[in-house]
């Protein structure tokens, strides 16, 4: 297998950065009750570390500029939006929290052995960094299929930046846990594949056994109690005592990802529980404008939601204002029921649609800003939510059995 893990960088502060493009430059913080859970770049260079006091936090970088980020729905929309790219180019995207994502590339590498295969002038380079900078063989099919996953790789962190502005750092390996443990080699921003020989490297590179993904506070614990504190010590452990210990299946999972050994397949999550989209702009100013720029974002979230084929009961829109007297920016959202008769045209065509969605969404707007006084806006964002099936997808149609029989979406986990 060739197997990708993307990690968007600051994820957080990305995020805050393009809904607030005037805060591309300044040392950013986005805050949760009294901690800095992430900073841009700018911040980190003055000081200001992941999970540090605000306090603290200030008194490293005094013009460091803090943004609350205790309202989670625009990083999972962001997050949402993502997985939803990627899955563009592969079927097999698993998401890992809000910034990070498994993606399968397997089949797309083995067109592309197939396309090299058929050119006999074609050229193989490595996108990005090879860990231990180990030399490639091109003789070996396991180094060619990794190399071009590296370029597959690079091709995804492209799209993600040019159609949703985010950077990313990404692994390439041949599983999930050798792909996750190697994409955070360079920061920010590149890119590392790791080849088979350098396999056991990355794993003694861990300074101690929770480092491991799969192995969890609980379970480090009780490994300690038996005198295993690193990687050397798991792999040396005898299997059987091991087993007694913690169970059969538990001990060889463990057992083997401390020799970098994952079977685990990429399990595609459920599908994306909201779509936005947004426009950002220097000012706006009048209903007309509004209006205007209402009936762009739905013409692109009316496609997509036709293609997903679920029909939304919900619908917000956000604005962001600019206070001339205060100098600041403000945000506030709206949100309100779609009425039933609308939400059975969705999926339908979009142009009667179109124009009831328009003047729910100006009603919302009027319940934020009083049109008869100026006003400057510099965003507007326009999201669909609580997402349901078509009423045909019920016990007894054709829809309902073959729902059954798609892998699940892993939304317990």
């Amino acid at each position: 297998r060739v197997i990708m893990h993307m990690d968007l960088d600051c994820f957080y502060a990305q995020v805050e950065m393009i809904r607030n493009p005037e805060l591309r430059d300044k040392p950013l913080g986005v805050q949760q009750k009294n901690f800095v859970v992430t900073s841009n770049y700018e911040a980190r260079k003055l000081g200001v570390k992941k999970l540090m006091p605000v306090k603290d936090a200030k008194e490293k970088c005094p013009q460091l500029v803090l943004v609350n980020g205790e309202d989670l729905t625009p990083y999972r929309e962001m997050s949402y939006k993502v997985t939803e790219l990627l899955g563009e180019f592969c079927p097999l995207v698993e998401r890992l929290g809000l910034d990070e994502n498994f993606v399968d590339i397997t089949e797309m590498v083995e067109k592309r052995v197939k396309q090299l295969q058929q050119s006999a002038c074609a050229r193989v380079s490595v996108s990005g960094h090879v860990y231990n900078n180990q030399a490639i063989n091109l003789h070996d099919t396991r180094h060619v299929r990794l190399i071009l996953g590296s370029q597959i790789a690079e091709e995804l962190r492209e799209a993600v930046y040019t159609r949703l502005g985010l950077t990313g750092c990404a692994g390439v390996a041949s599983n999930k846990l050798l792909s996750k443990l190697v994409s955070g080699t360079f920061k920010p921003n590149q890119q590392t594949v790791l080849l088979p020989e350098s396999r056991l490297d990355v794993i003694h590179s861990l300074d101690h056994i929770q480092k491991v993904p799969g192995i969890g506070y609980k379970t480090a614990k009780r490994l300690e109690t038996l005198g295993i504190r690193n990687v050397c010590d798991l792999q040396a452990f005898p299997l059987a005592v091991l087993e007694k210990e913690l169970g059969a299946a538990v001990a060889q999972r463990i057992q083997k990802l401390s020799c970098g050994e994952d079977e685990s397949p990429v399990i595609p999550w459920g599908p994306p529980q909201s779509f936005s989209d947004e426009d950002s702009f220097k000012k706006c100013s009048s209903e007309v404008e509004v209006k205007e720029k209402i009936e762009e974002l739905l013409h692109n979230l009316l496609d997509r939601i036709h293609k997903d084929g679920r029909q939304p009961h919900t619908v917000r829109l956000t604005i962001r204002q600019f206070s001339s007297t205060d100098k600041w920016f403000n945000r506030e959202s709206r949100q309100c029921p779609i009425p039933p008769h609308l939400i059975q045209k969705f999926g339908k065509e979009s142009s009667d649609i179109l124009s009831p969605l328009v003047d729910i969404l100006l009603k919302l707007f009027r319940k934020m800003i009083d049109v008869h006084l100026p006003f400057h806006l510099t965003l507007l964002s326009v999201c669909f939510s609580n997402f349901k099936d078509l009423p045909s997808s019920k016990k007894g149609s054709i829809g309902f059995y073959l729902k059954q029989m798609s892998p699940p979406s892993g939304s317990g986990k």
